[in-house]
């Protein structure tokens, strides 16, 4: 017993060296697998919300170090035909009921978004800017945007419509408000075409395509006022159509003309100027309905048109969208058109 003792001791040490040696390893063990488990843990016990996020990040990452046979986007949508196939056949007869209202031109164009739509099932050919001057015509404007926007969308355009309004009571200027449109609509967005329109001119035939070609194009052949016939030769007012190099080509209208008259045979002078040469669509095609209405307050005859349409060759360079000035009073996006509210000044004399 009294040998047994001391060698028993130094078992039982050894035993409790050995067992708190085997703790370490095990202890070592867990922490190292503990740690290889947390790496993991974001990834295999997210939420789906951080799912993601995690996704999110993944594509901006993706984006920024993609080659282009690694990027993986969205199936592009198709060109729209040459021809839309939603087109009507021929000229149609137009109906302007009194009672329409403007919230029944919103709830039949809901996919028309502040003026703007987009057709959803391919992609447009161009993208068209409809600007309208206007001041004082709400209701021819109504029945406008009622035939227009369905107009617009059965040619699968990208467009938007602009109404620039003139504020105050000098006589009107309906060129400078259409140099005013054209600058103005290029701050949203770099349309490739732009409508020149009449707020009292309604389209008759869906063939009458809203593009812009590779000439200037004139899109009112004939309208009920006159028999449907040009009115004379060379007419260039109504309805006209410029692409965006086009237009600044012959730097816009002239910013002189006040009053009614002398504003398109100046824009046709600067046309020919260029060397470039007026188109039309057929006379069965360029159909407009006009809606008839006193001649407004404040529109009087142009006396001094054809002085200056004489002038054009000369001041054509410095009168135009380069002189421009104008104050934008408001600028409102609503349902069916941007509205530009602005103030062109009045006349020198």
């Amino acid at each position: 017993m009294g040998f047994c003792l001391p060698v028993c001791k130094v078992f039982r040490r050894g035993k409790y060296l050995f067992l708190f040696l085997i703790s370490l390893s095990v202890l070592a063990w867990i922490a190292n697998l503990s740690g290889e488990t947390m790496k993991e843990a974001p990834v295999s016990f997210a939420t789906p919300q951080a799912l993601v996020k995690g996704e999110s990040l993944r594509e901006k990452l993706n984006a920024l170090t993609a080659t282009p046979d690694r990027l993986i986007t969205p199936a592009a949508k198709e060109q729209c035909p040459e021809e839309s196939p939603l087109l009507r056949k021929g000229a149609v007869k137009l109906s302007f009921e009194s009672s329409l209202k403007l919230k029944d031109v919103e709830s039949d164009n809901k996919a028309v978004i502040e003026g703007e739509f987009e057709p959803s099932d391919c992609t447009a050919r161009q993208s068209v800017a409809i600007l309208i001057p206007h001041r004082g015509r709400e209701k021819h404007l109504l029945y406008l945007l009622h035939h227009l926007h369905p107009f617009l969308q059965r040619q699968q355009l990208h467009y938007a419509i602009y109404i620039i309004q003139q504020a105050g009571d000098a006589t009107f200027n309906r060129a400078k408000l259409l140099n005013v449109g054209y600058l103005e609509a290029l701050k949203d967005y770099s349309w490739d075409c732009f409508i020149f329109h009449d707020v009292d001119l309604v389209p008759e035939n869906d063939h009458n395509l809203y593009f812009c070609d590779k000439q200037p194009k004139h899109l009112v052949v004939g309208r009920n006022a006159t028999g449907y016939k040009l009115r004379y030769k060379g007419y260039f007012g109504g309805v006209t159509a410029m692409n965006r190099d086009q237009f600044f080509q012959v730097n816009g209208f002239s910013n002189n003309y006040w009053g009614w008259g002398g504003e398109d045979d100046d824009l046709r002078v600067r046309v020919e100027l260029q060397k470039m040469k007026i188109v039309r669509p057929p006379a069965d095609i360029a159909r407009y309905t006009m809606v008839f209405h006193k001649r407004d307050s404040g529109n009087q005859i142009n006396k001094d048109r054809m002085r200056l349409l004489g002038r054009t060759p000369l001041v054509w360079r410095k009168d135009g969208l380069n002189s421009c000035s104008y104050k934008t009073m408001s600028l409102e996006r609503l349902p069916l058109y941007v509205n530009v509210t602005v103030d062109i000044g009045k006349p020198l004399s």
